[in-house]
Parts: C-alpha cells; structure tokens; sequence
C-alpha cells in the first residue's frame, strides 16, 4: 500500500503514522487490532503481537494517567527512550529543571483554557518527568537557557519561589549527565532569537531519529524532517557559542539567587 492510502484508511497523519512505526510512542491493543484489520493480518501470531502490545504498555508510568493531552501522550514516551535531550529556553526554565512551586505558578499564568488536567495534575506530571534525569540509563541532557528566564518576575513571589528555583538550577547541574549554560543579557544576536524555544531529543539508534518539538500556543508541533532536524541542531550549537561556560554560567546562576532579597 502507498503510504496515501495508509494514511486515508487508518485515518492517521503522516506524523503519528511515522512515531508508531518507528516505535517512538506506545502503541495501545485497540490501536494494534485497527491496524492489523487494515492490512487484513490473519497470521498465527496475531494474539502474540496483540499481547506484546498490552504488556508492553507495562513499562510506561504515564500509560495509567487520564486526561494526557496529545503533547503528553507524545512527549513521555520520546523523553522515556532518549539517549541526549538537547533544550533552548528563552524565556522559562525548562520544564524538567522546574520547582513545583515554579511550576504551579508557570502553568497557572499561562493557562488560557482548562484543558486535560488540573494545575496540580500538571504539576504532578512535571515532577515524574523529572525523573529522567536521575534514572540509571539516563540521557545526557544540555540545556541552555536565556538570563532573561532567570529574573523573571513571579506575580505574589517575594523571592521564595526564585530562589529555590535558582538553588534547584545548581544543584541539578552538579549531575554527571547534565549540562547548563546562560546566555547573558549582554550577548550579542544569535541565531536563538529567530524563534522560541525548542528541543532537540536524540535516540541511542542514530541521529536520524532526532525529533525536534517546539512550544506554541495551546500545545506544540513536532518536527521529523531532517533537514529541518539539522537547522535546529545547527541553531543550538550557535546558541551556545554565545552562552557563557558551564561554570561560569552556575557562578552566574548562584550570584542571581544571592542577590535576591
């Protein structure tokens, strides 16, 4: 079959139709049964392929979570098999660097709609995230991030929430697999400010099945094309050019969360 009339006859774009082919998201028993009656797969392991299907949902934590929004469902699954995390964050820290008290105040500003699940759901699910960084297969993980997400102003903080936000930037990037850098108020234009923020998420197998994803609003667009791939790759690697080292850029974190009063 050409894959038009995969597409039209499983009702999936061409993104997820690529994801789930390429294993990169988990793949539920309805959906397997719908895909094995398309292509009319009467074969003896039939129940072994729907079998494999139902325990190997085992193995994501976020598969028994309601109310995942599709960016969820998608990302989860892409940070779970990741070998290298690669994040440019111009104007907040990255969702798995954030405090929960960080978090509920960034998700409570920027909340446009209910959509899914509550704000402390939300919370909750960024925390488990997190735990990524620390798992014994973690990914490397490098994230660069602007110093204008470092001052930021919480509306009702009065420092608390910044500083332990600050405090938690140090600490995480004591770990092995991970790397931070700041680019300073003073640099210069860099290819950073032609867009947002973005990341790139690599897999063990090769870097053709780098993915990049990019914030937008109300959710967040996927990106697989490799030569649209090797321009965010390129991007980032100029973006950190402009940034200060990694110890330079924790003596930087640390001077902010000591001026805070």
């Amino acid at each position: 079959m050409s894959l038009e009339q995969v597409q039209d006859g499983l009702g999936y774009d061409m993104t997820r139709l690529s994801k789930l082919e390429n294993a990169r998201i988990a793949v539920k028993v309805p959906e397997v049964e719908k895909i094995l009656d398309f292509y009319e797969y009467q074969n003896g392991n039939r129940d072994d392929l729907l079998l494999l299907a139902r325990d190997g949902g085992k193995r994501g934590w976020w598969l028994s979570l309601s109310g995942l929004t599709p960016f969820f469902a998608d990302l989860l699954p892409l940070e779970a098999e990741a070998s290298r995390i690669k994040t440019y964050s111009p104007n907040l820290m990255p969702g798995l660097l954030q405090t929960p008290e960080y978090a509920r105040a960034i998700i409570t500003a920027t909340r446009l709609m209910e959509v899914g699940r509550s704000v402390e759901d939300q919370v909750e699910l960024r925390m488990a995230r997190q735990g990524v960084l620390r798992k014994p297969d973690a990914p490397h993980v490098w994230f660069v991030m602007h110093e204008a997400a470092l001052v930021a102003r919480i509306a009702g903080d009065d420092g608390s929430i910044m500083r332990e936000q600050l405090q938690r930037l140090v600490s995480l990037a004591k770990l092995p697999n991970v790397e931070l850098q700041v680019v300073p108020n003073t640099a210069t234009l860099h290819a950073g400010l032609a867009g947002g923020g973005f990341t790139i998420i690599g897999f063990p197998e090769s870097s053709d099945l780098d993915v990049v994803h990019t914030d937008r609003m109300g959710g967040a667009a996927y990106i697989e094309d490799k030569e649209e791939v090797a321009l965010y790759s390129a991007a980032f690697q100029k973006v950190t050019a402009e940034a200060l080292s990694p110890d330079a850029s924790l003596r930087r974190i640390t001077q902010l969360k000591d001026e805070i009063k």
